[in-house]
């Protein structure tokens, strides 16, 4: 128990450097720029302390679900002081102002990639030049159905696919010329065609062969309990291998690259799935099923970070707090104000429209009237909070386990 509570403070406090890294990439391009940073805080609403050193105030406020960088002049419609009026955001080239609002996502994915680098040479990490071909480990006959949950009904002979002449160790590469990556890409593709006779691209030894098979019709339970007519052939297969691999300290900066650019896909397509799962997470505060892979709030990644220190497994717990630098960055990517994104977009609009005002012989419309994007902006905040709220109470009455 020690260490489970151990593993939550640890993981919040990972959160919490996190957003202060965060906004800090927002801080340091603003004051490279010669911008005037006003407040740099960690948290929202009650302010717990603050100092001021310089021209800035840095704080922490009551509740650690975000924070800030008051830049000055961030719209036009900012109030400035006298010392402000020649450092405003807004009056800065809008690169200078693209790359400050970026600053926040670039120190996440920086953040995520110095932590995966760290665990590549201590550790291991996903092996991204693992092989995982299909490889033959044995063939054999195919149960006509399914009995329970972990039994199949009994069967003799060698099965279709070893009938038509597949051995042990062959690399499955193709299914009716359709290329299959993975043992599961196989399965899945001869499961969905009971009955019809496939073609296997086989790589055996230096070379190919290309097996017609028979695909068998069985029925088996699907993952609702119930008996669907399926294609099976009948082969298993071999585990892949160097799966997870430690690297040199040299050798681990290009697959911790490699590594960081699947993470960053993947949760991009999360991020893309997000709203569809809303629903599921309202529905499990009622009791229904968990969605493993659905969102998790700070409460929910805390206690997951728990069950990882309190089983030592120190990688998984330094690969999501990767994770998370990762998908705040995208996050923050969204196109909508109060995100990073809704800014950068602001500022994008107004270049490209004055690109075509220049073409129209017409001066730059000057800086875009925020009072405008009010009602989307207070709609977009009030919608995070409200969904934040949902996943909160959600991992608390109905957390998602690891290990049941």
């Amino acid at each position: 128990m020690a260490a489970y509570l151990a593993g939550m403070v640890l993981f919040f406090l990972g959160i919490a450097v996190t957003i202060a890294l965060h906004e800090w990439g927002h801080y340091i391009t603003a004051r490279m720029f010669g911008m005037k940073v006003r407040r740099f805080f960690i948290g929202f609403g009650p302010k717990v302390f603050s100092v001021r050193r310089g021209e800035t105030e840095y704080g922490v406020k009551a509740v650690p679900l975000g924070g800030f960088c008051e830049i000055a002049g961030m719209t036009a419609q900012d109030v400035l002081e006298p010392d402000e009026v020649n450092r405003a955001m807004y009056l800065k080239p809008w690169w200078q102002r693209i790359i400050v609002l970026s600053g926040g996502v670039i120190m996440n994915i920086l953040v995520g990639f110095v932590v995966l680098y760290g665990v590549a040479v201590s550790s291991g990490i996903p092996n991204p030049d693992a092989d995982f071909t299909a490889t033959v480990a044995s063939v054999q006959c195919v149960p006509d159905s399914q009995l329970d949950a972990s039994t199949l009904s009994d069967c003799i002979g060698t099965g279709p696919a070893g009938e038509a002449g597949v051995r042990e160790g062959d690399r499955i590469l193709a299914v009716d010329d359709r290329d299959v990556a993975t043992f599961q890409e196989v399965r899945d593709t001869v499961w969905s065609l009971p009955g019809e006779t496939v073609t296997l691209t086989i790589e055996r030894g230096q070379e190919l062969v290309r097996l017609p098979v028979t695909v068998d019709e069985v029925t088996r339970f699907n993952a609702a309990g119930q008996d669907v007519t399926v294609g099976a052939i009948g082969v298993t297969s071999q585990p892949p291998t160097d799966v997870y691999k430690k690297f040199g300290p040299v050798e681990g900066v290009g697959a911790t690259a490699r590594f960081t650019g699947d993470m960053i896909e993947a949760t991009f397509e999360g991020l893309m799935a997000f709203p569809a799962k809303i629903p599921g997470v309202v529905a499990s505060i009622f009791g229904a099923e968990r969605d493993i892979e659905g969102p998790m709030s700070v409460v929910g990644a805390s206690r997951i970070g728990g069950e990882l220190v309190e089983r030592s497994m120190w990688d998984m717990f330094m690969m999501m707090l990767a994770s998370l630098n990762f998908f705040l960055a995208l996050f923050n990517l969204v196109p909508l104000p109060p995100l990073d994104g809704g800014h950068i977009a602001v500022v994008l609009y107004e270049r490209i429209r004055d690109f075509f005002r220049k073409l129209r012989g017409k001066t730059p419309g000057g800086p875009a009237d925020y009072t405008r994007l009010m009602p989307i902006t207070v709609g977009v905040a009030a919608l995070l909070l409200s969904i934040g709220a949902v996943v909160i109470v959600a991992d608390v009455v109905n957390p998602i386990r690891l290990f049941g």
